[in-house]
């Protein structure tokens, strides 16, 4: 099954993760890394780097089929959603949205939302119930109970099953500092660094912690359920600052804990009840604080051990560089430019070679308009320098068309150039970003291809090579093929051992009597199995009988087969078909729905054999008698030898001896010492006993039953027999 989980590389998403790999599900992670870290999973999975928002998620919905999303996706600092809460709207409620439309659309089984306790607000009444009535004090707590309304309205008007999970104050490896249960990875960071601890208020203010174990295997138990609505997951505990500190204290040096000031807007108390959870998914919080605590104490060290050993990384150049940098460069030109202005007598003065509008020209392409219009007016300023020294007055200046037209010009030709280039670099940026757009788009298209070719060619191997293709299914039938029920059940057997890929099945016949005889069971000399079962002794197989069910044995009581399934005809069980042993990864739903399948297969299949016997009957039988003419007792006898060499089914020939007494008295006195699996029939001119499932021993007990009734019998040799 496939599960996708938004956010699943933050610290609550990876534990989720993990928790879902577990148990063999596909894991699929849709996360932009904007808290999240890659290096909190190391299970297979597939990653899409991507907004919860973004309508690219619709293709990743649309090529993998999820059964379960998890969102747990969101903005989860409510500081943050004080001063921002257009992004945490953005996130928390469009992402949402987005996931649960996705979901609608494209088929999703369990939905569940990750909300929390910030819902309920300043409340007095502790634990806190899910029927409590809910006061928000912040935008994050707000856009959670929103969310849930998402959730609550996508479920009545669109059938999605959702779930919403009001977490507490979550704890455990991998947390940051932020979000509702920071307090403890602050004060853990800071006993790591040997500093000193501050709590905001007399530290009498309580908390409810739990670990994110616990919350994993909520999420988990709540995709698996039929669950829907809102519920607590917490430990229903009250801890209080000072409490925890104590804790800590139990395996880490305290230096010294500071007292400040309340912040405004702090809760005094918290604590969430979870009965409902515990009840509708038999779910309990296993880590105490202690041990929780403890462990998350172990993970924060090792990542300390971790960081110190790191190489620290080259200094990066400061922010300001990037825009003095184009202005000492512009000095550096302007003071060439002053230099070559010194010998008004050189070379460039004398072919009218205007080297200050290279100068501009270079500014403005490099560094657009900013920098060409002061280069512009640097070189106006120049100019006029230039005139001062040649014994010009500002009135010449102001006057003269000739000057204003070279300082038009300069400052034209600035402006120009740099419009030009902002111009191009404008677009050229615009053209960037719409290729990184399309290429994120085209990565996104590309992995998603990749993921259907994946699954594509998973099915074509499935359906050329796998066992239960089509070619497989043929092969099934064709055993079952049959108008004898001897060979049916013969074939139903070799099916069986396949499909379940066990070597342990039998079939009993079922008979108006309280015992069920043996018909046959797979070649293991190593197993061995009842000759007879008292269906009173078994309920559970007397009410496979009566209900005519598949039966699963899920609390596996010893001596019974793990899957018993009926074979019906006319209504009425004509035999038990048994699964004894199986392996651990095939007991599952797949299984069993495939030995139901294979079981109403062979229903079929000695319905058809038992009609046909009964519509050939008289063919098939001595008139008036229970004895099998020879032709078809025949047939009943290479059954019985195909199944011996296949199945070691013993069975034994005996000959009857016959004094005066008609054949049609003696074979009715036979047919009442006999079992409904044994035959009377004709072979060789003879009037002969088939005992199936009878070994010698067998066979010599029957001989001297039959013997007490006045019936005199002799074993047929094997010579005799296969001659």
């Amino acid at each position: 099954m496939n599960v996708l989980i938004t956010g699943g590389y933050g610290f609550i998403g990876s534990a989720v993760a993990e928790r879902f790999h577990k148990e063999g599900y596909k894991v699929y992670i849709i996360d932009n890394l904007s808290s999240g870290n890659q290096n909190n999973l190391s299970i297979p999975h597939k990653s899409y780097r991507l907004n919860v928002e973004d309508r690219g998620c619709e293709e990743i919905f649309r090529s993998v089929g999820f059964d379960v999303v998890v969102h747990l996706a969101a903005q989860t600092d409510v500081s943050t959603s004080m001063e921002r809460p257009v992004s945490d709207t953005q996130t928390n409620i469009l992402g949402l949205v987005n996931m649960l439309n996705c979901s609608r659309q494209h088929g999703v089984k369990k939905f569940i939302f990750a909300s929390s306790a910030a819902v309920y607000g300043h409340c007095d009444e502790l634990p806190l119930k899910e029927g409590t009535v809910c006061a928000p004090i912040s935008p994050y707590g707000m856009n959670k109970l929103l969310g849930e309304m998402y959730c609550e309205k996508w479920r009545d008007m669109y059938d999605l099953p959702t779930l919403c999970l009001r977490f507490a104050n979550v704890y455990g490896p991998r947390q940051s500092s932020k979000g509702e249960g920071g307090v403890i990875s602050i004060f853990l960071r800071r006993l790591l660094e040997g500093q000193h601890l501050t709590v905001y208020g007399d530290g009498n203010q309580t908390r409810d912690f739990i670990f994110v174990d616990d919350i994993a295997d909520a999420v988990y138990r709540g995709a698996t359920s039929d669950a829907s609505g809102v519920y607590n997951v917490s430990t229903g505990k009250e801890t209080s600052v000072k409490e925890l500190i104590e804790v800590m204290g139990s395996f880490a040096k305290i230096r010294h804990v500071q007292y400040l000031g309340e912040r405004p807007g702090d809760i005094a108390r918290s604590s969430m009840d979870n009965t409902r959870i515990k009840h509708d998914l038999d779910w309990v919080p296993l880590y105490s604080l202690q041990e929780g605590l403890h462990r998350t104490f172990e993970w924060a060290s090792q990542q300390e051990v971790a960081a110190a050993e790191e190489v620290v990384p080259k200094r990066k150049k400061p922010q300001w560089w990037k825009s003095v940098r184009p202005f000492l460069e512009n000095a550096g030109a302007f003071a060439i430019v002053l230099f070559l202005s010194w010998d008004q007598g050189g070379f460039l003065y004398q072919d009218n070679f205007d080297f200050r509008l290279i100068y501009i020209l270079l500014m403005g392409l490099v560094y657009g308009a900013r920098q060409s219009t002061l280069s512009a007016l640097l070189v106006i300023a120049l100019y006029v320098g230039d005139s001062f020294a040649n014994g010009r007055d500002w009135a010449s200046l102001l006057y003269d068309p000739e000057s204003l037209f070279i300082s038009a010009i300069y400052l034209f030709f600035g402006l120009a150039v740099g419009f030009v280039t902002d111009k191009n670099r404008k677009e050229l940026q615009f053209a960037h970003n719409e290729l990184a757009i399309e290429q994120q788009r085209y990565k996104l298209l590309l992995e998603v291809h990749r993921d259907t070719r994946n699954v594509k060619d998973s099915l074509q191997r499935q359906v050329l090579t796998n066992r239960d293709s089509l070619g497989r299914l043929h092969t099934i039938l064709t055993e079952l093929e049959s108008q004898e029920p001897e060979q049916v059940v013969s074939g139903a057997v070799k099916v069986l051992e396949e499909l379940m890929e066990t070597n342990r099945i039998c079939i009993y016949s079922v008979s108006g009597s309280d015992y069920l005889r043996l018909r046959l069971k797979s070649n293991d000399t190593e197993w061995h199995v009842s000759r007879s079962l008292h269906v009173k002794e078994a309920p559970e197989l007397e009410k496979i009988i009566k209900k005519q069910r598949i039966w699963v044995n899920k609390k596996l009581v010893p001596d019974l087969p793990l899957l018993a399934g009926p074979v019906v005809h006319e209504g009425r069980t004509v035999a038990l078909v048994c699964v004894y042993e199986q392996n651990f990864e095939n007991f599952t739903l797949y299984h069993e729905n495939l030995f139901k399948v294979a079981v109403d297969l062979i229903s079929r299949s000695l319905s058809r054999s038992f009609t046909f016997i009964d519509v050939t009957r008289n063919d098939r039988y001595v008139e008036e008698t229970q004895i099998l003419r020879e032709a078809a007792f025949q047939e009943i006898l290479r059954s019985k030898q195909a199944a011996k060499e296949r199945y070691q089914a013993d069975f034994t020939l005996l000959t009857v001896q016959l004094p005066d007494e008609r054949m049609a008295q003696i074979a009715e006195r036979l047919y009442v010492q006999l079992r409904e699996t044994d035959y009377i029939g004709l072979w060789k001119g003879q009037l002969v006993l088939l005992l199936s499932n009878s070994g010698v021993e067998e066979a010599q007990a029957a001989m001297k039953r039959l013997e007490r009734q006045g019936i005199h019998t002799g074993q047929v040799s094997e010579e005799a027999l296969y001659a």
